[in-house]
C-alpha cells in the first residue's frame, strides 16, 4: 500500500489492548490516552484492536523541543499503528485528537476506514482560543493549581459543580493537576494553531461527529461545523453533556461508537 505522504520512523510511547480490526486513538490536548480513554479501552478492545500513542510530553513519549506541527503529529500516530502491523485502521479523536484525526483522514487517505470525532473543532472557537492562552500563561508562570481550577471550571457540566462539596472539588483539582503531563503547554499552544477547515471537504470515509451540547470548552458550534464540512458526515448530539462526559452520556457515547464502528468493513492491510 503506498502512502500519498512518506512516514516517519515510529517515536511514540504506544498503548496497545485488544485483538480485532485497528482503531487508533487521538487524544486531546493535556489529556493522554488512559487520560482521555481509561475509562473505554476495556470495552473498545473487546472486538478492535486499540492504538494508543501518546504525544509528546505524555507518557513516555520525550517532550517536544520544537513546536508541534500537526502534519507530524498525524503522521507519527499512522507509523504508530503501520509498526503495530495494522496498515489500515478506523480513527477515534477527541478535542485535539479530532484535528489530527482529520489531517490523518487527509494526508493518508488509503489507510482510514472511518472516522469518530468528539468534541471537536477544525479551528479554535473563541472560548477554545482564550482558554488556550490561559493555559499557556498560568502555565508558564509557575501556576499549575490555577490551571487545573480552569479545566475543572471548563470541562464539567454545571450541574456536576454545582453538586460537588467544597472537599471533593479540591481533591479534584489536585488531582486534575496530579494529571497534567508535562506536554500541557505544547499540546495548548497547537490548539491554538490548529486549521483543518481545508481538509474538511476531503474527507471520503464514513464520519460520526458526536457532540457534547453542554461543552464549554469547545463550543457545540465547533462540531456541527466539523459534521457540515464534511461529506455526509452523521452528526449526534449528546444533550446537555460536558467536555468530559461523564455517565450516562459515556454509556450512550460508547453505545453510539459502537454501533458506527460495526457498519464499517475493514480493509486488508
Amino acid at each position: 500500500m503506498m502512502n500519498e505522504y512518506a512516514l516517519p520512523q515510529p517515536r511514540f510511547d504506544v498503548l496497545v489492548q485488544g485483538d480485532g480490526p485497528a482503531l487508533l486513538l487521538a487524544h486531546g490536548a493535556g489529556g493522554g490516552i488512559h487520560g482521555n480513554f481509561g475509562l473505554v479501552l476495556d470495552d473498545l478492545s473487546r472486538d478492535h484492536t486499540v492504538i494508543g500513542p501518546h504525544y509528546p510530553g505524555v507518557g513516555a513519549t520525550p517532550v517536544a523541543t520544537e513546536p508541534l506541527q500537526l502534519d507530524e503529529l498525524a503522521d507519527q500516530l499512522v507509523t504508530s499503528a503501520i509498526a503495530q502491523g495494522h496498515g489500515s485502521f478506523a480513527v477515534l479523536g477527541e478535542s485535539l485528537g479530532s484535528a489530527v484525526a482529520v489531517r490523518i483522514a487527509r494526508r493518508h487517505p488509503q489507510r482510514v476506514t472511518a472516522l469518530v470525532l468528539t468534541a471537536g473543532f477544525p479551528i479554535a472557537d473563541p472560548v477554545l482560543a482564550l482558554a488556550a492562552q490561559l493555559v499557556k500563561t498560568l502555565a508558564r508562570a509557575g501556576e499549575w493549581s490555577a490551571v487545573a481550577r480552569l479545566a475543572c471550571l471548563s470541562c464539567l457540566s454545571p450541574a456536576r459543580l454545582a453538586e460537588i462539596s467544597q472537599a471533593d472539588l479540591d481533591t479534584m483539582v489536585a488531582q486534575t493537576q496530579e494529571g497534567m503531563p508535562p506536554g500541557t503547554v505544547d499540546h495548548f499552544d497547537l490548539v491554538s494553531r490548529v486549521d483543518v477547515r481545508e481538509d474538511l471537504a476531503r474527507v471520503t470515509v464514513p464520519t460520526l461527529v458526536v457532540v457534547p451540547t453542554g461543552d464549554r470548552l469547545v463550543l457545540p458550534d465547533s462540531s456541527h461545523r466539523l459534521a457540515a464540512g464534511i461529506p455526509e458526515a452523521k452528526l449526534v448530539e449528546l444533550p446537555g453533556a460536558a467536555h468530559v462526559l461523564e455517565e450516562p452520556d459515556r454509556a450512550t457515547w460508547l453505545r453510539l461508537v459502537r454501533e458506527f464502528l460495526a457498519t464499517i468493513v475493514p480493509r486488508s492491510a
